[in-house]
């Protein structure tokens, strides 16, 4: 029973970790200013890759921060809702009768 127990945690803990790193692969893309500011990160939320159009540099500074600040804020809240979606998939796998 023990070992039935064992394999079990290890069997979720390997598709768990098989659900990051597929999380990993998968770009999420923000954007602000009408795409003059795009971020990229993964649904692991990590950033990837920032791009800012040229032209902005010619604007002030709280500007492009702003526009960073919303981009990111964009980029991360559609990342989380992939990441909890994923998550919760994986924990279904386990727990047939759960719900969320």
């Amino acid at each position: 029973m023990m070992n039935d127990m064992m394999e079990q945690l290890n069997s979720m803990k390997e598709k768990m970790d098989a659900a990051k790193t597929r999380l990993d692969s998968v770009i999420i893309e923000g954007e602000s200013g009408s795409g003059a500011v795009k971020v990229q990160v993964t649904a692991n939320r990590l950033v990837k890759n920032i791009s800012i159009d040229p032209m902005l540099f010619e604007t002030d500074k709280e500007e492009i921060e702003d526009l960073l600040t919303i981009a990111f804020n964009r980029a991360l809240e559609k990342a989380e809702r992939v990441h909890e979606l994923e998550m919760q998939n994986s924990a279904r796998m386990f727990m047939p009768g759960l719900s969320f």
